[in-house]
């Protein structure tokens, strides 16, 4: 399936022109890469595997592949490193949107372009960045907000497990879903929201709890399907999965399992091999001194059991 880029920001493009037009770079461009927490889940192991792959595809280019395993000041290291290490341009994915700029605009002043990937830095942080290659994550929450009014009939009570603090993928998704949620159906209520982590076993016990709490739950929105699934796992065990709609957003494996045997409403498709190829196909142009979008945003649609077929199963 085709899902194109979309650009942004009034048509925005920026480009580093160095050395008249040229970026400094030698017949190998180098690039680094500081990823969130490889591992916590599906999506970023799948992520991590095709950048591998798609960097080993293009001649002519090296990469440094480090992860900061959650840990800010970890990564916040691992950029200071790929500097010292003169890399023609550096990918991150920041583990937390803010405190990751004074390391971006290091970088920057080092003459390193950096290339946001996944989840977008803080405001702040924007001048110091070449591009932003991802998904447009209030885009994702508010086509939830839109499934869960679909699911609910426009009234019911509902819980949201929300992704990791701090972490700007989450912040956004959560934006865009409240938003659109109060303005699409305002008589869908949210009784109440904890984060989940992206960790499917925690959200399972975010749900238990809210389970205990809560006599009438009618919904449940996750900031991803892994979170989701644990919720619905909750849900099962306690013989209430039947009297609730579960939305999340991007379509895990699981997901698409769960909403093919009717247990999950629905979530939003993104493909984590789009999204590696994406980034270095950006930090590569960005070094050759093209030009690049300032935000590319790739199409992530919805997904229910209606339309399934139309999307091929997730392979995270």
């Amino acid at each position: 399936m085709n899902r194109k880029f979309k650009q942004l920001a009034g048509g925005v493009s920026i480009a580093f022109a160095l050395m008249g037009g040229h970026a400094a770079f030698a017949d190998t461009i180098k690039i680094g890469i500081t990823q969130n927490n490889v591992g916590v889940d599906s999506y970023q192991t799948t992520y991590e595997k095709a950048f591998k792959e798609a960097a080993a595809a293009e001649s002519g280019v090296e990469t440094v592949v480090l992860d900061a395993g959650g840990d800010v000041a970890r990564q916040i290291a691992q950029v200071q490193d790929l500097i010292q290490q003169k890399v023609n341009a550096i990918i991150i994915w920041p583990t937390n949107g803010k405190a990751v700029v004074p390391a971006v605009r290091k970088a920057q002043a080092a003459g390193i372009p950096v290339i946001v990937t996944n989840s977008n830095i803080a405001p702040e942080g924007a001048e110091f960045i070449a591009s932003f290659s991802g998904p447009n994550n209030i885009q994702q929450g508010a086509s939830a907000a839109e499934l869960m009014c679909e699911a609910l009939g426009n009234k019911g009570q509902i819980v949201q497990i929300s992704g990791q603090p701090g972490y700007t993928t989450a912040i956004e998704r959560q934006k865009g879903f409240e938003d659109r949620l109060a303005e699409a159906c305002p008589d869908v209520k949210i009784l109440e929201t904890q984060p989940g982590d992206w960790n499917r076993e925690k959200s399972q016990r975010v749900m238990e709890a809210f389970l205990v709490k809560y006599d009438k739950i009618d919904g449940v929105y996750s900031g991803d399907d892994n979170m989701g699934v644990g919720a619905l796992n909750a849900a099962k065990a306690a013989g209430r999965a039947d009297k609730i709609a579960f939305v999340g957003a991007t379509n895990f494996a699981v997901g698409y399992e769960a909403m093919e045997r009717g247990e999950y409403y629905g979530s939003i498709y993104q493909s984590p091999v789009d999204d590696a190829k994406n980034a270095l196909k950006t930090a590569i142009a960005v070094v050759k001194g093209e030009k690049v979008p300032a935000l590319n945003y790739f199409e992530t649609p919805k997904i229910t059991k209606a339309n399934m077929k139309d999307f091929t199963k997730p392979v995270f």
